[in-house]
């Protein structure tokens, strides 16, 4: 009986193991259980992934609440959003949600450009005729934390990505002291920033 109740347990605890030995922190992070109403756009934009990548991994099938989904990994590593959303806050305090999102697009913009950096981290910090691109950088506006709505505007423009009309720059007409700036093609106007490529 002693040895039988020792198989037992011993034959438990090994089923108990691989139970949680089966499901690695990758596997769970790659996961979504779809919630009623959601759609591949707002779990686009509220995990930061483009969602023309989230739509491919999971074939476009139409999306049942209850259901698993795959969520590909993003292509912003969470220290390069947290950054962004700093220099966000710290160019658009005060502008529109829109804005702050187009912010974050010129910065993903910046990066696929073969002109600038390839790296946000390289773009944020760029400087370029012994100036660095972003006042907050220069200034140490961008070391203060980043609000919430900074966030999860990097996360929409993640989520957009591979569409938008490819700015690269964005200026306060009203402040804006170089004439090269002005010369550039204006894509969009939101608040008292120009976006321009």
């Amino acid at each position: 009986m002693n040895k039988l109740k020792k198989l037992l347990i011993t034959t438990g605890l090994i089923l108990g193991m691989s139970a949680f030995t089966g499901v690695t922190k990758s596997e769970a992070a790659t996961t979504h259980k779809i919630q009623y109403g959601e759609t591949y756009w707002k779990i686009a934009k509220g995990f930061g992934i483009p969602v023309n990548s989230l739509m491919s991994a999971n074939n476009s099938k139409p999306l049942i609440a209850g259901q698993n989904m795959i969520l590909p990994n993003s292509p912003i590593s969470a220290a390069d959003e947290e950054l962004m959303a700093r220099l966000v806050r710290a160019e658009a305090v005060g502008e529109p949600y829109a804005g702050k999102v187009a912010v974050a697009t010129v910065i993903l913009n910046r990066v696929k450009s073969p002109d600038f950096p390839n790296t946000v981290r390289g773009v944020i910090y760029q400087i370029a005729n012994g100036h660095y691109a972003f006042t907050p950088v220069a200034n140490g506006e961008i070391n203060k934390p980043a609000d919430a709505e900074s966030k999860r505007a990097v996360n929409e423009a993640i989520a957009m990505m591979g569409q938008g009309n490819g700015s690269l720059f964005f200026y306060n007409p009203k402040t804006a002291s170089s004439q090269w700036i002005f010369s550039r093609k204006v894509t969009v106007t939101i608040g008292n920033h120009r976006f321009a490529r």
